[in-house]
């Protein structure tokens, strides 16, 4: 039997501007990607927490979207995937 993830509902019901989200859940997080399957973000969950950081894909890994990281609550964190131009520049 099939068990529903709420992040990847509310990941796949967010008005993406640039067009369809892809995501999966890996290890302790969920992976993003376009729709040609491009990665565009990673959530990286917080233990014991509500907030996510938020990574991008840069030299061929997941590193920290900024110079200081950031950490966001979910909504808060697509929100900035969706409007930060540097993370879409692979997609």
């Amino acid at each position: 039997m099939a068990t529903s993830d709420p992040v990847l509902a509310r990941i796949a019901d967010y008005p993406w501007p640039r067009g369809g989200i892809m995501a999966r859940r890996v290890n302790r997080g969920y992976s993003l990607f376009s729709a040609p399957g491009a990665p565009v973000a990673r959530l990286r969950l917080l233990a014991e927490s509500n907030r996510v950081e938020v990574l991008w894909w840069w030299r061929e890994a997941w590193g920290p979207a900024g110079p200081f990281g950031a950490v966001f609550e979910l909504d808060d964190a697509l929100a900035f995937i969706a409007d930060e131009p540097a993370i879409w520049i692979r997609a």
